[in-house]
């Protein structure tokens, strides 16, 4: 007598065994996280630097070069890249598989203060950023608008939009791409730079020691406290047109005589479009311990709610969803349990030629069947999903 037969002649034995497989399956399954790639620990840290006006043969030379070497003596880095632009430098140390990252940010901290010293003066402190699992965000939402300047998209996007999408449970960040904040621009014309008299460093002399905040403190009585307050800062573009930088004898050249001055724009070094329209993105990243499919509907479920409240003439719609490949996954997944359900009810039959015997892992893949169905569309649309031929009576509400 076989192994299996033994199973066979004693089907109370066999459902037992089968039964308490499924139920063991079904706890582990209830476990299990859906993502669209595997659970790891890959961690990247991003060193940017400013240094403007520079070139950036400039910046490879005085800032990238020596902060690569600094950081590449930390410990838990994989491999080091670096970009070096007019004005910036960036290196991106990315870590070994499942290395602490918060360890290798400590490290690569203390290098690159070790080196501080030798940077250009004028060079901005480097601003060190990590990021912990998926390097690519889920989701991205466009914005465009045909009557707004890109300047008041990216200013309502950072105080409006960006602050209820990070605020959403299981978003790990919410970044804006395309961003052009304001930004007062002076325009220096260097014919009339010469005309004056006046280089560049005057103009950036005449507006560190024009425009400052200045904290006065207060002025404190018996009975009343007075705080005291200096508007030594300018607010307007008149304001800094009229800012005076060099005095010839009994004149006074102001900025608007040798520059033109505008509220522009930060950066003018690229541009994003959707649709062949140029836009604001907003990518939406998923924290490493959160479910992609449960963050995906919470921001699509939080995005009517957002655009409804869209000044006029902005548009909004969400232009990519990882979440479709993960959905397809496991509509596959379910697809193929209800072949293999077939394949095994033939198969078992033809061999046995006994349809009590293929009662019981028939029952057993079905049940497994049913569970998979339930949790699948559960997870996608939010709501149980019945095999068919279930009674109505088994419906909530029904």
């Amino acid at each position: 007598m076989k192994f299996t037969d033994f199973f066979i002649r004693r089907p109370v034995l066999a459902t037992t065994v089968s039964l308490l497989i499924v139920v063991l399956g079904l706890r582990s399954l209830s476990n299990l996280p859906v993502n669209q790639y595997p659970r790891t620990q890959n961690a990247v840290v991003t060193i940017t630097t400013a240094y403007y006006g520079a070139d950036a043969q400039t910046v490879a030379g005085f800032i990238t070069q020596p902060l690569e070497s600094a950081i590449a003596q930390a410990q838990g880095i994989d491999y080091l890249s670096s970009s070096s632009t007019s004005g910036v430098s960036t290196i991106i140390a990315t870590l070994r598989l499942n290395y602490d990252a918060n360890r290798a940010l400590t490290e690569i901290n203390t290098q690159v203060s070790s080196v501080k010293n030798q940077l250009p003066p004028q060079a901005q402190t480097p601003v060190l950023t990590v990021q912990i699992g998926q390097t690519t965000d889920a989701m991205y939402l466009g914005f465009y608008s045909d009557t707004l300047p890109t300047n008041n998209v990216t200013d309502y996007l950072l105080r409006v939009v960006k602050p209820k999408l990070d605020s959403i449970e299981g978003v790990q960040t919410a970044e804006i791409l395309g961003a052009r904040q304001f930004a007062l621009r002076a325009w220096l014309d260097s014919d009339r730079m010469a005309a004056h008299g006046i280089t560049a460093a005057d103009v950036y002399a005449a507006l560190n020691s024009n425009n400052f905040l200045a904290a006065l403190g207060s002025s404190k009585g018996q009975m009343v406290t007075v705080p005291l307050t200096a508007g030594t800062d300018l607010h307007t573009v008149d304001e800094f047109k009229k800012l005076a930088v060099k005095q010839n004898g009994d004149g006074i050249v102001r900025l608007e005589d040798v520059a033109t001055v505008t509220l522009g724009a930060e950066n003018y070094d690229f541009n994003v479009a959707f649709s062949g329209v140029r836009s604001v993105f907003i990518g939406v990243k998923v924290a490493p311990d959160a479910n992609i499919l449960d963050v995906a509907k919470r921001v699509r479920d939080v995005f009517p709610g957002i655009r409804a409240q869209l000044p006029a003439g902005l548009t909004g719609r969400i232009v990519y969803d990882a979440t479709e490949f993960i959905n397809t996954s496991i509509h596959e997944v379910v697809k193929t349990l209800v072949e293999a359900l077939l394949i095994v009810t033939v198969v078992i039959f033809l061999f046995l030629g006994n349809f009590r015997a293929v009662l019981v892992p028939v029952i057993a893949t079905a049940l497994a069947r049913r569970h998979l169905l339930h949790n699948a569309h559960a997870r996608l649309f939010g709501q149980p999903s019945y095999p068919a031929g279930a009674g109505a009576r088994h419906r909530p509400g029904g």
